[in-house]
């Protein structure tokens, strides 16, 4: 389809915009000067230039300062820390994690708490108070004026990771019997609007939720409509719902923003969208560290607080390798008189081992996406077993025919290729039911299940190959 003349003429004046806006170096500026800053600022710190780096500190943005202190030492956290200017803690507090925000909080008196968090989302305030003991907690809410500190204690008395505690008590809500020239005016006269508000929150004479406004239609339908016939219904999200599943809702409905609701569909509050993007970034952030057996900690905490927290996996990972140990060893003799065992073992277990690691990768995300129920678990576990048959058959006719011509011996080749098959099936299986085990045993599976499926698929693939040698060329 031809251009119009209009839409040429708007694309060739934004190409031209660009052109110049490349030749001037605008986007280098632009993507280069957040890191210039940074830069700048840990030269600065590493030459002790401290007024400088004060300098440098204000002129980033609180995330930016929470990544920086999350990647120094504890000495030079606390010396930027000090650094900072008053206004600026309480917006790095909220982005800062938990494990290092927690010693900052204890070098300050609760009166600086209450002044630091002051104008902060009444969410981001009881993140940080949670990581307080209760007294210290109790301490900076007394220092607080009346309106915050009843607001805050409704947050607090929800778990962090529910729909209570992700929530922000600060909405704008309307009836549903009022005209949008009222509403129009109410807005006017209210001057400022929360964060992330797209729509505003309808609700009835006992403030319960009905339903949503959104800010498009208040300025584009006309005013003596009534907000009730321009609404768009559907129910809140109940507080005691996970933050997990709040995550999975705004995936799926794609949401800026949703109503949070008790259990007699009473308006509590709502959750933005930047909330869900730090739920689902903690999430994918505990599953990375799960998966290699680490507990979410800080890079630099203390040696031996790292090393208690690493010990109990290593333990468990070596109890593993000490039962594959005692399975090679029952079969001694057959590795002593057919060397070729001992070279050719640990193909069979290594293959096991990533073809289960590929199905309990898939089987882990299902869980976590809450695709992996129970009416298709079968399903799923028929396809992999499907695939780790066509992958067996594949590869076990290539190891054995390797192996045979390596070590000029066809029933070495065959007894390698059988167990590698079965192996693979037995990782197919194994990879589907473990998670789904571990889950019911409420037990991460993220965290334990690459132990448990490595276990299976190394004691299978040494019992299965050793076993076969041993019954086809012992007497």
């Amino acid at each position: 389809m031809p251009i119009s003349g209009g839409k040429r003429r708007r694309r060739s004046t934004i190409t031209a915009v660009l052109l110049h806006w490349l030749r001037s170096g605008f986007f280098k500026k632009m993507t280069m000067s957040d890191n210039t800053i940074q830069d700048s600022l840990l030269d600065a710190l590493q030459a002790q230039d401290l007024a400088q780096v004060r300098v440098l500190l204000g002129e980033l943005h609180p995330s930016e300062v929470a990544d920086l202190l999350e990647s120094q030492t504890p000495r030079n956290r606390e010396m930027l820390w000090n650094l900072l200017d008053t206004e600026q803690e309480g917006d790095v507090l909220s982005e800062v994690r938990t494990d290092v925000r927690a010693p900052l909080l204890e070098q300050m008196q609760p009166a600086e708490v209450a002044e630091a968090t002051q104008g902060l989302d009444t969410d981001d305030v009881a993140d940080i108070l949670q990581d307080l003991p209760e007294a210290v907690a109790d301490d900076v809410l007394l220092a607080m004026d009346a309106q915050n500190r009843a607001r805050i204690a409704s947050l607090l008395s929800y778990p962090e990771d529910s729909a209570g505690g992700l929530m922000n008590t600060d909405v704008v809500s309307v009836r549903a019997d009022v005209s949008l020239d009222v509403v129009l005016r109410y807005l006017r006269q209210r001057g400022a609007l929360p964060a992330h508000t797209d729509s505003l929150m309808v609700v009835d004479r006992d403030n319960r939720y009905l339903g949503l406004l959104s800010l498009a239609a208040v300025l584009t339908c006309k005013a003596e409509r009534t907000v009730g016939e321009v609404m768009t219904g559907g129910a809140g999200i109940r507080a005691d719902l996970s933050a997990h599943e709040v995550a999975r809702l705004f995936e799926q409905r794609d949401f800026i923003s949703a109503a949070v609701v008790d259990e007699d569909e009473k308006l509590l509050g709502r959750i933005t969208v930047d909330d869900v993007v730090d739920v689902i970034q903690s999430e994918a952030e505990h599953t990375v560290m799960s998966m290699a057996g680490l507990a979410d900690e800080d890079m630099f905490a203390p040696v031996l607080v790292s090393a208690r927290r690493r010990a109990v996996w290593l333990g468990v990972n070596l109890l593993t390798a000490f039962l594959a140990a005692w399975v090679i060893g029952r079969f001694a003799e057959t590795i002593e008189k057919l060397v070729a065992l001992a070279i050719l073992m640990p193909i069979v277990a290594s293959m096991g081992g990533i073809a289960g690691n590929q199905t309990l990768t898939i089987a882990i995300r299902g869980l976590a996406l809450g695709q992996l129920t129970r009416g298709n678990t079968g399903a799923l576990l028929l396809k992999e077993l499907a695939v780790g048959l066509f992958n067996g058959l594949l590869w076990a006719g290539v190891v054995a025919a390797a192996a045979a011509l390596w070590f000029k011996d066809t029933a070495l080749g065959l007894v390698i290729g059988a167990a590698m098959l079965i192996n693979l099936l037995v990782a197919a299986l194994a990879g589907g039911l473990t998670p789904l085990a571990l889950k019911r045993m409420h037990i991460d599976p993220a965290i334990a299940g690459g132990v448990v499926l490595t276990t299976i698929t190394d004691v299978v693939g040494f019992v299965t190959f050793l076993g076969l040698a041993t019954w086809l060329f012992l007497p």
